[in-house]
């Protein structure tokens, strides 16, 4: 099965991927995320999903993970993002320094997909924060 995007009215529409998941997507934003606004999170989750791989491969105790995203669009049409922020926050028992940045840094410029694709028209910079879990 392809990928299929069907209008659901309005600026509405459904997606559903080949494999089957489906989401809501609105131009409006009023009922559900924009495109835009999903390529954004699209970043963010395949840098997450890389690091956490690579962490766990690196013996890392992580406990959770997650991205906060701020892009910046461009005035005129086509508005795609011509500078993203992300700020990774690891949170772990004794996390080492070093891990989290050589995976950000492999995941940034070998693994991620997405990132690589928005990478193409926009500057993409990040940094990080390690968080000690309590046990």
């Amino acid at each position: 099965m392809a990928h299929v995007v069907k209008w659901a009215g309005g600026l509405e529409f459904v997606g559903q991927s080949e494999s089957g998941h489906s989401i809501v997507l609105d131009g409006d934003k009023a009922k559900a995320m924009s495109p835009m606004e999903t390529m954004l999170l699209s970043v963010g989750t395949c840098a997450c999903i890389d690091l956490v791989m690579i962490l766990e491969k690196a013996r890392q105790k992580v406990v959770d993970c997650w991205v906060e995203l701020d892009g910046e669009r461009r005035e005129e049409m086509p508005q795609y993002y011509t500078r993203v922020e992300m700020k990774f926050f690891v949170k772990g028992v004794q996390v080492k320094e070093q891990h989290v940045k050589r995976a950000i840094d492999l995941a940034m410029e070998k693994y991620c997909s997405a990132s690589a694709q928005v990478a193409a028209l926009a500057e993409i910079t990040t940094s990080y924060e390690i968080l000690e879990a309590d046990l």
